[in-house]
């Protein structure tokens, strides 16, 4: 029992929602990886991979959760510089080489073998430093001026590297660190105007990929991905109905698909590895995962799975308003919020409330690089929750203490006014006795 005590540190809720995400994801991604099986010829490779990945992130979680929570403020003075170096890399080498591309994006990198995503660290990187910029600028009523601007520049070079490939991210990224920046109390004028302009920024765009037409499109420099997002945006987008026999359902196969894995499914599904839509969803362990969990585990998984996310939300939320300092405050809600966010995301693209996105669902869909980052920020996470643990069990100690001493303290003046009490009866008996004895002589 103590060595569980040890190991499991920090908030306890948070752990345990860690641990049923991870084990759904083995379960899910087990039985949406079927493409994956048919491809390897190996039935076990895909799971196989994912599980040395979670136990791997499990490590993560375990060793990053020991680490003081100031120490996290180091490293997006490294993990920044290095993440931009690398999206550079990959951006340069979409250009070079164009086979270099999946899906006719530029988003992995390959060293040694091993796949990952640039996009990835610098997401994390973001979420520091804006959680250390905003704690470093903190005044008595809001935060300095200067803390918009030094957001925005780290921000605004991240988010030009990511957009071109990756624009679903990149928005992610940026609407995160604007909710950061409401908590952290950035000035409402300052963040009003950045919206005004955003706001306009996304009509003249979305304007402009509808009536520029597709050739035009493809021939922009950056702008290769602007008739994929077009496609995203206005597809069947349009209310009126489409009789069944006219349906066409090879034109946007993983939106129908992932439609058909919803409505077969009831209230407690079909149950573990018996969908049916995996084999024609291609991204079915992946980005459309959630469709696959309702298909499987029905309208109480797929609620479940909400519901984890959420607690996640409140949780960390309790964490952060119980932290001393206001760096490990932010840092938790940032990351939190990064999760959280993203997940919904991933989940309104799967019950069709959003445009496809290619967003995965963190610490349940399959991947390498993603699952290692989250598992790094449930580790934070539980570090933050570890120290306000510690703190709060020195502070009832010392209660603790401070009662004995009192009780203690008071024990002890009963015990000098019960003396005390004593000598004044002896006193007076000694005077009556004295007095009897004067009286008798």
């Amino acid at each position: 029992m103590g060595l569980v005590k040890d190991l499991f540190k920090g908030d306890r809720v948070i752990w345990i929602i860690f641990l049923f995400l991870c084990l759904i994801s083995i379960i899910e991604v087990f039985s949406a990886g079927s493409t994956l099986t048919y491809k390897s010829g190996d039935h076990w490779a895909p799971i196989r991979q994912h599980s040395i990945f979670l136990i791997v992130g499990f490590f993560i979680v375990v060793l990053v959760h020991n680490i003081p929570s100031k120490w996290f403020r180091a490293l997006p003075f490294i993990l920044l510089p290095l993440s931009i170096i690398l999206l550079l890399f990959v951006m340069a080498m979409g250009f070079i080489h164009p086979e270099y591309k999946t899906n006719d994006a530029a988003r992995w990198l390959n060293i040694a073998g091993i796949q990952f995503q640039p996009s990835e660290i610098a997401k994390m990187a973001i979420i520091i430093i804006t959680a250390f910029i905003l704690s470093r600028t903190q005044e008595e009523k809001s935060a300095n001026p200067k803390a918009f601007k030094y957001i925005m520049w780290c921000l605004g070079i991240v988010f030009i590297l990511i957009a071109p490939e990756n624009g679903s991210t990149a928005a992610l990224l940026f609407g995160v660190v604007f909710l950061m920046m409401i908590i952290g109390r950035v000035p409402w004028n300052q963040l009003i105007k950045l919206g005004t302009i955003i706001a306009a920024v996304i009509i003249f765009f979305v304007a402009f990929l509808k009536i520029t037409p597709d050739a035009t499109l493809d021939n922009i420099p950056l702008g290769h991905r602007f008739v994929t997002w077009k496609h995203r945006i206005f597809t069947d987008r349009s209310k009126e109905s489409i009789p069944a026999a006219k349906f066409d359902i090879d034109r946007d196969a993983q939106k129908a698909h992932a439609h058909i894995a919803i409505a077969s499914s009831n209230i407690v599904g079909k149950m573990p590895g018996n969908s049916v839509q995996r084999d024609f969803l291609p991204q079915a362990f992946s980005d459309f995962i959630f469709a696959i969990i309702i298909e499987e585990l029905g309208l109480l998984g797929g609620g479940f799975v909400v519901i984890l996310y959420i607690w996640l939300l409140i949780r960390a939320g309790r964490i952060a308003n119980k932290c001393e300092k206001t760096f490990p405050a932010f840092l938790v809600m940032g990351i939190t919020l990064l999760l959280v966010s993203q997940a919904m995301l991933n989940m309104m693209v799967a019950v069709d409330l959003f445009p496809i996105t290619g967003q995965p669902l963190p610490l349940i869909s399959k991947g390498g690089t993603s699952t290692l980052i989250n598992c790094a920020y449930i580790g934070m996470i539980l570090s933050v929750s570890r120290e306000v643990n510690e703190r709060e069990a020195a502070l009832a100690e010392e209660e603790k203490l401070n009662a004995q001493k009192e009780k203690a303290k008071d024990l002890l003046n009963m015990a000098m006014n019960m003396a005390q009490e004593e000598t004044e009866e002896d006193e007076q008996t000694q005077e009556i006795e004295d007095s009897d004895y004067e009286e008798e002589q």
